[in-house]
Parts: structure tokens; C-alpha cells; sequence
């Protein structure tokens, strides 16, 4: 009788799936200082979008790699066998919806990322970011009939968008929001927020470490040939560039694995309660590794109406 019984994964044990959502908001937090710092190391300009997009698309690229590879040894000495002929079940179609979210989730996301973080603090892109939860609510409402919008997760978004709103207020300036910064931020979230959706049907017929190494690798290859079109050039740099290149290639690998496995096995708005992680932790390194000045009024208001906002949308 317990031969029969479905073997219950490691990921579905609330205290074990926590852990590593914080541990992933930890690490996507680092991103925001990591890739201000990467402009500075390679001396990549305001203006220069051509080698922001090389910079991000071999950090994705290099990180599918590293995904792909370690399915490849993980399948070759599995005793079982399991996932072994896993490509092969995989439809044209299916494919084709994996490519999708590489676009989505990789090349679309981070063209308007990497480009936002040049005209926007570490600090403020983070907590900016941080709309994806609010995103990933309403799309959770639309997709997903155990996941419906409520009055208490209605107020979580208003909350969500005010402390976006006080973020840009800047007291002698007025209201400070620009395109090509703040706007596109907002862009990457809604990304996001999508590519979430996306992740969690897609689950359904492939691991989530070949969804992630595929989609990273096509999505980081599209924005290498996007810049290279655009005049991008192979970044050089002193050693501790290249270093700071391969600690974001990592992360990703690790965060994106971990992050599709969880969404495969717990339901969106229960996981993404953990990305008010992300603006404190992105805000907290933004002061550490690049001296960003953000204890002023605006961040002060922001920062607690982001983790109230969020906690409301995913209270019980």
C-alpha cells in the first residue's frame, strides 16, 4: 500500500520551501548592486545600452550553461534513471513554450532591467521591482481558481503602489519618474510577474531545471545577438569583473532553479510573500557594497508599505 503512495518532495514541506524562497530573494537581492558595480568594473556608461545588453547576456547565457550542465551529471550518475529521457518526451509545441518564456523571462525582462539600473539607484530599482508581487496577484486571479483576489489582498496592492509612488517622490523636485528608469522597472516587473505564471504551467510536462537551463540559454543567447547587432562589444575588465560576472551567472542558476521548482510545487502567492525580501536586501547591499545614501523620508515610508502590501496580498 505505501509502494503506491506518491512520495511527497522535499519542496512541498512548507518549512524546507520558506527557506529557500528567502534564500532566492537573498540572492536576487544581491543582483542590484552587483550589476551597478559590474557597469563600474567594466566601465560601461549611462548611454551605452549596446554592452549593458552583452554584459546581461552573457551573465544568462553562462547561467543556462551552468543549469544544463549540472542536469547533464545529476541525469548521467542517477541511479534510477530518472530524467534521463526526459528531452525526448518533450513535444515541438512544448518546446516552443519554453523558448517563450526565455523571451519573456530572460530577454525582455532583463533588456529593460539592465537598462533601468543605470538611471535609478540600487535601492530604489529594487523596491520599484518589487511591484512583481503585486503582479503576479492579479495574474494569479485570472489563472488560477484557487487564487482569487480578495478585499484583503486588494488593499496589499494599493499598498504596493504607494510605497512605488512615495519611492519617486523627491521632496524639492516633486514627482521623479522617468522612461528609461523607473518606467522601465516597472516593465521588468510585470515580466516577471508573467514569467511566474508561465513557470508553473509549464512544470506540469518538463523539471524545472530543464525549463530553467533552456530558458536562460535561449533567452540570454537572443539578448548577446540583440547587442551585438546593436554594436556591443566583449566586455574587458580587471579579473574582479570577471569574477563579479560569474557570482551573478551563479545565482541566477541557483535562484531561477530553485525558485521554478518551488512554483511547481506550491501555489504562486504563497512563494512570492517572500519577495518583500528582495527590496529590504537589495536596499541593505546598496548601502554596504556601492554607499547609496537611501535613509531619506521617501525610502523610510516605501520600505514598510512594500512588506505590509505584500503580506496583505498572501494573508490567509
Amino acid at each position: 500500500m505505501e509502494s503506491l503512495m506518491k512520495k511527497q518532495s522535499i519542496f512541498e514541506k512548507p518549512a524546507f520551501a520558506y527557506a529557500i524562497a528567502i534564500f532566492c530573494t537573498f540572492l536576487w537581492g544581491s543582483a542590484f548592486p552587483s550589476v551597478k558595480l559590474g557597469y563600474e568594473l567594466f566601465e560601461i556608461s549611462v548611454d551605452d545600452t549596446a554592452n549593458k545588453l552583452v554584459f546581461a547576456g552573457l551573465r544568462f547565457t553562462l547561467a543556462g550553461i551552468i543549469v544544463l550542465t549540472l542536469r547533464f551529471i545529476m541525469n548521467r550518475f542517477s541511479s534510477d534513471g530518472k530524467g534521463k529521457g526526459e528531452v525526448a518526451q518533450i513535444t515541438v509545441a512544448q518546446w516552443g513554450k519554453i523558448a517563450l518564456l526565455g523571451i519573456v523571462q530572460t530577454t525582455i525582462l532583463y533588456y529593460f532591467f539592465y537598462i533601468s539600473l543605470s538611471h535609478v539607484s540600487g535601492a530604489k530599482g529594487s523596491i520599484i521591482n518589487s511591484l512583481s508581487v503585486f503582479f503576479s496577484a492579479l495574474f494569479a486571479h485570472m489563472f488560477f481558481k484557487n487564487d482569487k483576489l480578495t478585499r484583503m489582498k486588494s488593499v496589499g496592492i494599493a499598498f504596493g503602489f504607494l510605497a512605488v509612488i512615495m519611492v519617486n517622490w523627491e521632496p524639492s523636485l516633486g514627482f521623479d519618474f522617468t522612461l528609461h528608469g523607473e518606467g522601465f522597472m516597472v516593465i521588468a516587473a510585470l515580466c516577471a510577474s508573467l514569467a511566474f505564471v508561465m513557470s508553473k504551467f509549464l512544470t506540469s510536462f518538463a523539471s524545472p531545471m530543464l525549463i530553467t537551463g533552456c530558458q536562460l540559454t535561449f533567452g540570454g543567447a537572443l539578448l548577446l545577438i540583440l547587442a551585438f547587432v546593436f554594436g556591443g562589444t566583449f566586455p574587458i575588465g580587471p579579473p574582479s569583473a570577471y569574477v563579479l560576472l560569474l557570482y551573478m551567472a551563479s545565482l541566477s542558476a541557483t535562484a531561477f532553479s530553485l525558485w521554478t521548482t518551488l512554483l511547481k510545487h506550491q501555489k504562486v502567492s504563497s512563494i512570492t510573500v517572500y519577495h518583500f525580501l528582495i527590496p529590504v536586501i537589495g536596499t541593505f547591499l546598496s548601502v554596504v557594497v556601492l554607499g547609496e545614501k537611501v535613509f531619506q523620508i521617501q525610502y523610510l515610508i516605501a520600505l514598510p508599505a512594500v512588506a505590509v502590501g505584500i503580506y496583505l496580498v498572501n494573508r490567509r
